[in-house]
């Protein structure tokens, strides 16, 4: 087991645009230090300079799937150089009559070097891997898709 930790803080402030209401920006501060800051999304009157959550949710599943394929290919004898994605979720509406990310689409781009190169049915195996065992992923009931070819 391990315990994950991080602070938030927000405090009262005036929204920028709309004085009817309060600004959302905040700042989470991480264990190593960093500080990240969030606001809501822009369709809930958030700071488009700020990372919303849903952004960080998306970030957190691309960033640990990613984490067990560097770690496969890896134990698998596959040199990665380069691994970029540009993961999308989608907020929809829910059968609760509320909202939830229910799909995260990951677009993994990879490049390899070495004497080795894994083929693109090496490729799909360790991507199949990576996402069987996300943390993250088995966190969530959004559906998680890897778009890799």
């Amino acid at each position: 087991m391990s315990v994950h930790q991080s602070v938030i803080r927000w405090q009262r402030a005036p929204h920028e645009s709309d004085a009817s209401t309060y600004s959302r920006n905040h700042r989470v501060t991480l264990n190593g230090g960093q500080q990240i800051d969030v606001s809501a999304s822009t369709e809930f009157k958030g700071d488009p300079g700020c990372a919303d959550p849903e952004q960080m949710l998306i970030s957190a599943v691309s960033s640990c799937h990613m984490l067990f394929f560097l770690a496969i290919a890896e134990f698998q004898g596959y040199q990665v150089e380069v691994y970029e994605d540009d993961p999308v979720g989608y907020l929809e509406s829910n059968d609760k009559k509320g909202r939830e990310v229910t799909r995260i689409e990951l677009s993994p781009r990879i490049t390899f070097s070495g004497d080795t190169m894994p083929d693109q049915k090496a490729i799909s195996r360790m991507h199949a891997g990576a996402h069987r065992n996300c943390f993250i992923r088995n966190s969530i009931t959004a559906e998680v898709t890897i778009n890799h070819l």
